[in-house]
């Protein structure tokens, strides 16, 4: 028997800074390169391209994700590259690129290269974002991505898309994982104000749609209606251009008499150690997201999460840990939902359906499906 073919397969993205979708990129394209495929990815660049080319992708550099006319260049210049690498696949992981990669496709001379697309967000509804619903399959990163898809773009044929989560990679966090001595030591020194007492962890941005205020709202309750001051970590919020909505949520937290205790901090390496501290991860996002990959994160470690129940973060905790599932907007049943953590902290087991290698495998396995290749 002949030995399978390996396949070519480009990622459009507009740029490799960091994220979830340019982590879920790299994390393909190390699946790939690792099984002998040749994965090319096209972007604007930026400080993700050194590990992606370390670990054996080729990187093509175009601005795909510029707003400008001059994106249009884009389009001949992708052609090119697609009619001299003769991809099987052409997988596009966000709006802009996936428009150029149509266009561009449909001016390659010869045999097209089959199209995928990922839904990674709850995208506004209308044709601009239709374009995420067009490739011959289709990747959802969660169940109700896959309902947001077929309910504002109702002509999508539900037999092309897929459900394929994101995942995490056990090995970084690991289950039972806690921070030494040395680590707690340290974060106390830096952080008094939350030395001793329960930590609760909301990662993430400093924007509203996070849901801080709800966060600072729990802890206040936390306090008056179950006694227990218990401190709030919030890494990831303050960054260049948020100084404005965390001086907001800062004086929220000292309007309630909780500033002490509540720490904004820009983003920082070291999650695990900070999950593998922490009573409690919270996930309140004040709407439904596309996925919750801190939530994962911090139940593959076996911390429990408290998070409103909608979007992604609501079919994770579904499958998960439904304990943790609390309604949308709630604080007050978000606070004694973290008191009954405090008090009793829940045994979790090894997370499942969640990891880093099934969501490699299903995508390999998507691509060799539509190219009659070997994942």
């Amino acid at each position: 028997m002949a030995a399978p073919r390996p396949l070519t397969v480009v990622q459009l993205l507009p740029a490799l800074e960091g994220g979830g979708v340019e982590r879920s990129t790299l994390e393909v394209a190390d699946a790939l390169a690792a099984a002998g495929h040749r994965s090319i990815v096209v972007s604007a660049g930026g400080r993700l391209v050194d590990p992606l080319v370390a670990a054996g992708s080729t990187h093509v550099a175009l601005p795909l994700g510029s707003k400008r006319l001059a994106v249009l260049a884009s389009v001949p210049k992708l052609r090119r590259l697609l009619e001299t690498e003769r991809p099987d696949i052409v997988h596009a992981r966000s709006r802009l690129p996936a428009w150029i990669g149509r266009f561009a496709l449909r001016a390659v001379r010869g045999p097209a290269p089959h199209w995928v697309t990922t839904v990674h967000g709850l995208n506004s509804p209308g044709c601009y974002s239709g374009v995420m619903a067009s490739g011959e399959r289709v990747i959802c990163v969660s169940d109700c991505v896959r309902t947001h898809v077929l309910r504002h773009w109702p002509r999508t044929d539900p037999a092309r898309l897929r459900v394929i989560p994101r995942g995490v990679d056990p090995d970084a966090f690991p289950h039972g994982h806690r921070p030494d001595a040395a680590w707690r030591a340290g974060f106390a020194r830096r952080h008094p104000g939350l030395a001793g007492r329960p930590l609760l962890l909301l990662p993430g941005r400093g924007t509203r749609i996070k849901g801080h205020a709800d966060a600072v709202r729990a802890l206040a309750l936390l306090a008056t209606r179950h006694g227990t001051e218990a401190g709030l970590y919030l890494p990831g919020a303050r960054e260049a251009g948020r100084e404005a909505y965390v001086a907001e949520v800062e004086a929220l937290a000292a309007s309630l008499g909780v500033g002490a205790r509540v720490v904004f901090d820009p983003p920082r390496s070291d999650l695990r150690e900070v999950y593998g501290a922490s009573a409690c991860v919270l996930q309140v996002s004040t709407k439904p997201e596309a996925f919750g990959r801190t939530a994962v994160e911090a139940l593959s470690i076996g911390v429990p999460v408290a998070g409103y129940a909608h979007g992604g973060i609501g079919d994770i905790l579904r499958a998960a840990f439904p304990d943790g599932a609390v309604p949308p907007g709630d604080v007050d049943a978000l606070a004694d939902r973290i008191a009954r953590f405090l008090r009793d902290p829940p045994a979790l087991p090894p997370l499942r359906g969640f990891d880093l290698a099934h969501m490699q495998a299903d995508t390999l396995a998507l691509y060799a499906e539509l190219a009659g290749g070997a994942p």
